[in-house]
C-alpha cells in the first residue's frame, strides 16, 4: 500500500470516527454563517431516516451513542479556524463564534421505536443542531461498515478508482472537452480512511483543473485543495417557516443569501419545491444575480435543457452560467452529461457515494432532514418522490396545492 495518511496515527487509532469539526461539508459552514447572521434565534428539529431496506441499525445504538458523546466534546482547533478565516466570504465575527462552538449532547436523542427501528432526533437552536446531520450520517455508515466488513482490503475499491481515473483521462484526451469534478462524498463514505485515500489518489493522478476540490473542509486543508459548497435543502425548507409565506420561501431565501454573500457562493439549489417552481421563482433578477444552479433530483438531461431554455427566454447567455450536477452520479454518467452540455452551458460535477463508497459492498442510503422550524412543519417536495420528506401529510398537501396554483398563474 503506497498510500500514506496525513492524519497522525494517534488520531486514526483513537477509535473514534469524527475527530475534527472540519470533517464536514463546506456548505454546512456557509449555511451556519448565514443562520448566525440572520436567524440566530430560530429553533429546529431534524430526523434521521434509513432508506436502506433490510438493514437493521438498531443493534449499533450503543456505538452510535458513544460516538455522539465524543462528537459533543470537540471544538474547532486553531489550524481549522485559521484556514476557514482565509475563505474571503467568512466574516470575522463568525470565526469568533466558531472558536466557541460546541455541540450539546442534550440536543440529540437516539432510541429504538416501537417497531424496533433506530431513530435519531436533533432538536434545539437551529444554529447548532443543523450541524449534527453530516457527522451523524458519516458515523452510522462507518459503524455499519466496520462491523460488517472488518477485513476489507480496498483492493477492489482501488481498482475501480483507477479505472475511473483512466476513463476521465481518456475522455479528455480523445475529445479535448472540459471535465471537472469535486468529491462530495463525506456523508456517505465507507469510512474516513477510504475517503482520504480517494482524495490523495485523485490529487496525485489528475490535473488540478479536472479534480477541482472537495466538499470536505478538513481534507481541503490537508491536501491544499479548494473547499466547494454553497447551500443545501434545509435553508429553503426552513424558509417556509421564516419568510412571509411558504410559497414564497425560495425567493425569500435566495434574496437573503445574496445579501449575506454579496456575489460569492452563487450556485442555487433548484429542487426543494420542484424544478418548475424554482424556475418560476428564479426570475430575471435572480438569474442575473446567481452564477447558476445545482441539480439534485430527476433526469439531469431534461433538467439542463429546461435550465438552458430558461436563461435563453430571459435573454441571458447560458455560457455565462453554470450547471452543477450532484445527484447519484458516477463517472460514465458525468461524461455523458459533459458531452451533452459542452458548448451550451458551463458545467461541473459533485460525485459522492460512487467515489467514497464504491469498494465492492453496497452503501447504505441514509438521510437526516429538517422537519420542524420554529415549531412549524416544513417539507421537501422533490421531483424524485423518494427524496421528499415531511412529517405532516396535511402540510405537504397544502404546499403541493399552493405550488400547483402558483404554477398555473400567468
Amino acid at each position: 500500500m503506497d498510500f500514506v495518511s496525513k492524519i497522525s496515527d494517534n488520531i486514526l487509532n483513537n477509535g473514534h470516527i469524527i475527530n475534527f469539526l472540519t470533517d464536514i461539508d463546506l456548505y454546512k459552514l456557509t449555511m451556519l454563517q448565514f443562520i448566525y447572521h440572520k436567524f440566530s434565534s430560530v429553533t429546529s428539529k431534524y430526523k434521521f431516516k434509513n432508506r436502506t431496506k433490510g438493514i437493521d441499525l438498531s443493534q449499533y445504538i450503543n456505538e452510535i451513542n458513544t460516538e455522539i458523546d465524543w462528537l459533543c466534546t470537540l471544538k474547532f482547533q486553531n489550524f481549522e479556524l485559521e484556514h476557514i478565516k482565509k475563505l474571503r466570504f467568512m466574516k470575522e465575527d463568525f470565526i469568533y463564534f466558531l472558536s466557541l462552538f460546541q455541540l450539546n449532547r442534550k440536543w440529540i436523542q437516539v432510541y429504538i421505536d416501537s417497531n424496533g427501528e433506530l431513530q435519531i432526533e436533533a432538536e434545539g437552536p437551529w444554529l447548532y443542531v443543523m450541524m449534527f446531520e453530516t457527522y451523524i450520517l458519516a458515523i452510522i455508515e462507518e459503524i455499519y461498515t466496520r462491523n460488517n466488513f472488518k477485513n476489507l482490503d480496498f483492493s477492489e475499491g482501488r481498482k475501480k478508482l483507477n479505472n475511473k481515473i483512466d476513463i476521465i483521462l481518456d475522455f479528455i484526451k480523445k475529445t479535448e472537452k472540459t471535465f471537472s469534478f469535486a468529491d462530495f462524498g463525506t456523508r456517505r463514505r465507507f469510512n474516513f480512511i477510504w475517503q482520504e485515500e480517494v482524495i490523495a489518489t485523485l490529487c496525485n493522478k489528475l490535473p488540478k483543473n479536472v479534480f477541482i476540490g472537495t466538499s470536505n473542509v478538513l481534507f481541503s486543508i490537508l491536501y491544499n485543495i479548494k473547499a466547494i459548497g454553497t447551500m443545501a435543502h434545509e435553508i429553503f425548507q426552513a424558509g417556509q417557516a421564516l419568510g412571509p409565506r411558504p410559497i414564497n420561501s425560495q425567493s425569500f431565501i435566495l434574496k437573503e443569501w445574496a445579501d449575506e454573500y454579496r456575489g460569492d457562493l452563487g450556485i442555487a439549489l433548484t429542487d426543494t419545491l420542484g424544478f418548475d417552481k424554482f424556475l418560476k421563482d428564479f426570475d430575471l433578477y435572480f438569474a442575473k444575480l446567481y452564477d447558476g444552479g445545482r441539480h439534485d433530483s430527476d433526469d439531469p438531461f431534461k433538467w439542463v435543457d429546461k435550465f438552458i431554455d430558461h436563461y435563453v427566454k430571459l435573454n441571458i447567455n447560458p455560457l455565462t452560467k453554470s450547471a452543477v450536477f450532484s445527484d447519484g452520479l458516477d463517472i460514465p454518467i458525468a461524461i455523458k452529461l459533459a458531452e451533452y452540455c459542452y458548448g451550451r452551458i458551463l458545467y461541473s460535477f459533485g460525485i459522492g457515494t460512487n467515489l467514497t463508497n464504491d469498494v465492492g459492498v453496497k452503501a447504505l442510503q441514509l438521510v437526516m432532514k429538517i422537519v420542524l422550524c420554529n415549531g412549524l412543519n416544513v417539507a421537501k417536495i422533490s421531483d424524485n418522490p423518494s427524496k421528499g420528506m415531511c412529517e405532516s401529510k396535511e402540510y405537504e398537501e397544502y404546499l403541493r396545492y399552493e405550488i400547483k396554483r402558483d404554477l398555473n398563474r400567468n
